[in-house]
């Protein structure tokens, strides 16, 4: 049972819509709406997981639930997660080997250990979708552009999701490989209960850090080469990943601008303008037009993160400048 009640709310905190009495979440933007207390929890929790105290662990992440939408993906996570801290405690305590209890279920103990190694299978599952959504990615792409751009092209986004993966892993968080949607994009999946918003920022610009080196080095390559296919890819990748840094909705500059200040977002909006005009490309306006709105929503945090701030400013012009760089126009 937890030890305290969501707190009420009449506004939603992050577009200021009101809210139905008792709602977890807000029916606009569907931000939810004891985000703060379910970071605690879940930051607590994790603390004990840490000091391997798992069993206060599990009771803090049951009473995280309650801030959560029972059918939201986070909520599902953490059921899950539960479970497994449940394995982690019978098996810390000492419970009877799998074997007796394989053995006293009969032909049934056979089916029941299948099913407990099941982990392996879903692991080669993940990857399996890794793959086969890859491979899909890479054959739309090759239908639409031609053989050599197309695989170029598939690459440099894997580059791009790599980019968060691997931030994500190296900070010790659980994060899946990344899933291919062909035709539309890539996503990350992952969970970021509990975690600071200048590390959801950092995890969140990784990608386009990714791949505007990616795209540097294809720029590079058509300095050396002067093959035009490196040109293309280079500004390619460099257009879509400025495209990915507007900060709105579900894109990583929109996921980044959480962390910023209304200062640090107003400079974002001055530094996507004057790319905008010494690159003429009006992908840079979206940014700033992104920007500017978000100077108006209340979910600018307490403290500015200027780090993050430099970081968001720095891939942009980074981005910038391969595009001002290459030849041609647009994507």
């Amino acid at each position: 049972m937890s030890t305290s009640s969501p707190e009420l709310s009449q506004f939603c905190k992050r577009c200021s819509q009101p809210l139905a009495p008792g709602a977890l979440a807000c029916e606009y933007c569907h931000a939810l709406v004891h985000a703060g207390d379910l970071e605690r929890y879940a930051a607590q929790a994790r603390a004990f997981e840490a000091n391997g105290q798992m069993r206060n662990a599990r009771e803090r992440w049951a009473e995280a639930l309650e801030f959560l939408p029972p059918e939201s993906n986070q909520a599902v996570w953490i059921r899950s997660h539960i479970r497994e801290l449940g394995a982690t405690i019978d098996a810390m305590e000492g419970h009877p080997a799998k074997s007796n209890w394989v053995k006293k279920l009969g032909p049934l103990g056979t089916i029941a250990l299948l099913l407990a190694k099941g982990q392996t299978f879903l692991l080669a599952i993940f990857k399996l979708k890794f793959l086969l959504s890859f491979g899909a990615f890479i054959a739309v792409y090759w239908g639409l552009f031609g053989k050599w751009f197309g695989i170029g092209f598939a690459i440099l986004i894997l580059i791009h999701e790599m980019g968060h993966f691997i931030d994500i892993k190296r900070r010790g968080l659980p994060a899946e490989m990344p899933v291919f949607l062909p035709g539309l994009g890539a996503y990350v999946r992952w969970n970021a209960l509990g975690i600071p918003l200048t590390t959801r920022a950092a995890v969140s610009l990784a990608g386009p850090f990714a791949g505007m080196m990616a795209a540097a080095i294809c720029g590079l390559a058509w300095v050396h080469t002067g093959n035009q296919l490196w040109a293309a890819l280079a500004r390619a990748s460099a257009w879509l990943n400025v495209l990915n840094l507007i900060p709105v909705l579900i894109l990583d500059g929109g996921q980044a601008a959480y962390a910023l200040s209304k200062a640090e977002r107003l400079t974002v909006l001055l530094v996507a303008v004057v790319l905008g005009v010494a690159t003429r490309e009006g992908v840079f306006f979206f940014v700033a037009a992104g920007a500017a709105w978000r100077l108006f929503t209340k979910d600018a945090p307490a403290q500015p993160s200027p780090l993050m701030a430099t970081y968001f400013v720095a891939v942009l012009t980074g981005l910038g400048m391969v595009i001002w760089m290459m030849p041609g126009h647009g994507f």
